[in-house]
């Protein structure tokens, strides 16, 4: 009769489960908004006068409040003091808004507006930041671009407050239990969300014929009011949790702004939010231009106006066995009988190569590049699992540098050498996306579950909070600069899939390298002081 009253929903390993996926869901839906323009920049450049430039630093304003108003600080002092089901519930209404103002700046009905007159004549010099060179607008920007990046930095305000929300609402369901693997399938399924992006994102902007990027952007709306219904079912999740267990979302040893000291005299924190910078710059600003990047670098020709291939819907059966890949994959991680996880694998491998040879018959780089989170959400329960039993943390660091260095200059150089091959260049495309999205995998799984062992649990949440402010600067910095070095060394290209990207890309790479570098010199401190990094988080 004790041992029932004493447990509690976090003993249940379906309830565990249930408060990860609704966490999860919600971030697949900010994932999905986060890249919704990605896929059509070429239609922004048409559409709405957005060269690479306008293009870029609107995606980098994603994260300016979070970088230089040092939101991200305060989303985790609310955090540490609020506790994670009321800061996830303010994140997705902060998000809502954002989508919703960045939804109506790419409108019909924004363009001729006042509200463009307004932007067309304003915010062309922010003293100080223009001063700095980092200013989030600037003379001759597009008005719908300007105001896009207005609700997108409060979109951003909320995403990266629901970062380190669902972080530490993972540390508290699974602590001492399976929290990698916690922390690597809810990294799975939010990329899955990358997937969806790029295939529904052009399908709505070219629904019926008529191209309307607004559409797209209303889509992801659509889903961003979902989000705040999964964080609403959290939050009564959660409170009865605390109920059960007599904890309060507010501690008797409140957060206090000397505890950040803490933090910032750790060696080991610095290295691990260091390598978070360098591997997502490379990454996330990368997904910003990866589907203009292929336009620029395959020889793509579109199918028959009146054939399957080009009809809409090929989209539906396309994104159905992408589900089928990234269901049967996941779902086999968590299969004990050998033969079971063995029909599953190769169910999903069999669907995997069917997706890819859909990609190549619709001949469209975003349903080509759409494949880059499928591999990853397949491995990456591996990959957590293996770290809950086993550790070697640093050394998947490592591994994920190597193989994202290799994938840029892979796009950079060979992947141009199969311009004029039809079948050569979009095999080359799909095996180096894979590559990369493994490589993405490998970095949730193994840099997520470290910070606990670095700092104490009491100022986890503004520890997760710092990283992902470190983490920002790079979002912010990097979207712009592939921007400006594209019209830089592009100079007279109005047509955009002409783009050479081997600037960029190199670029990207030698980020990579600097974070590999940064693995040894991780490895070398975790062995002298003995962080734990590279042993199993399961004692």
């Amino acid at each position: 009769m004790t041992q029932a009253i004493q447990k509690t929903l976090r003993d249940s390993a379906a309830m565990r489960w249930t408060a990860l996926l609704l966490l999860a869901l919600a971030m697949f839906c900010s994932y999905i908004f986060m890249d919704i323009l990605s896929p059509i920049k070429d239609l922004m450049q048409t559409e709405r006068g957005w060269d690479s430039t306008a293009f870029g630093t609107m995606q980098g304003a994603e994260v300016f409040l979070n970088v230089f108003a040092f939101f991200l600080i305060f989303a985790g002092i609310i955090l540490d003091k609020m506790g994670v089901r009321f800061t996830a519930v303010l994140s997705a209404a902060v998000m809502l808004i954002g989508a919703i103002l960045k939804w109506y700046a790419v409108s019909d009905a924004f363009m001729g507006s006042s509200l463009e007159v307004w932007f067309n004549t304003h915010l062309n010099y922010i003293p100080v930041f223009d001063e700095l060179g980092v200013a989030p607008f600037y003379e001759g920007m597009p008005a719908s671009a300007k105001f896009a990046a207005c609700g997108f930095m409060i979109f951003g305000c909320g995403c990266e407050m629901a970062g380190i929300t669902v972080s530490r609402g993972i540390v508290k369901w699974f602590k001492g239990r399976e929290m990698a693997l916690a922390m690597g399938s809810e990294m799975a399924l939010a990329r899955l969300g990358v997937a969806t992006c790029m295939i529904f994102s052009p399908f709505f902007a070219r629904l019926g014929g008529q191209v309307s990027v607004s559409r797209s952007v209303a889509f992801g709306v659509v889903l961003m009011c979902i989000a705040l219904m999964m964080t609403i079912v959290y939050f009564v999740m959660d409170r009865k949790l605390d109920a059960q267990t007599g904890e309060a979302e507010e501690k008797d040893d409140p957060f206090k702004v000397s505890d950040l000291g803490k933090i910032l005299t750790d060696g080991g924190f610095w290295i691990v939010a260091l390598l978070c910078v360098l591997y997502y710059s490379a990454i996330f600003p990368f997904q910003k231009y990866a589907v203009n990047m292929l336009q620029c670098n395959l020889s793509l020709t579109p199918p028959a106006a009146d054939s399957f291939w080009a009809s809409e819907e090929v989209t539906y059966v396309q994104y159905t066995i992408m589900l089928i890949v990234a269901i049967a994959g996941f779902a086999s991680n968590f299969m004990k009988k050998k033969e079971l996880r063995n029909i599953l694998l190769s169910i999903s491998i069999l669907a995997l190569i069917t997706y890819c040879y859909m990609g190549f018959m619709r001949q469209t780089a975003e349903s080509i590049f759409a494949v880059f989170p499928l591999l990853a959400v397949l491995i990456t329960p591996i990959l957590g699992n293996y770290l809950d039993n086993h550790g070697k943390a640093v050394s998947m660091l490592m591994l994920g540098s190597l193989l994202l260095i290799g994938c840029h200059l892979t796009f950079a150089f060979v992947l141009p050498l199969f311009d004029g091959s039809i079948v050569g260049g979009v095999v080359v495309a799909y095996a180096t996306i894979l590559v990369l999205g493994a490589s993405f995998s490998l970095v949730p799984a193994s840099l997520w579950p470290s910070v606990p062992k670095l700092v104490d649990a009491k100022v986890i949440g503004s520890a997760y909070a710092l990283i992902f402010w470190i983490q920002n600067i790079g979002l912010w910095l990097f979207p712009l600069l592939i921007g400006k070095v594209l019209d830089n060394t592009n100079p007279g290209v109005t047509d955009p899939t002409k783009y050479n990207y081997t600037a960029p890309l190199v670029m990207l790479a030698g980020l990579g390298v600097a974070a590999l570098i940064l693995g040894f010199i991780l490895k070398a401190v975790d062995k002298k002081k003995g962080l734990g990094l590279e042993e199993p988080n399961i004692k």
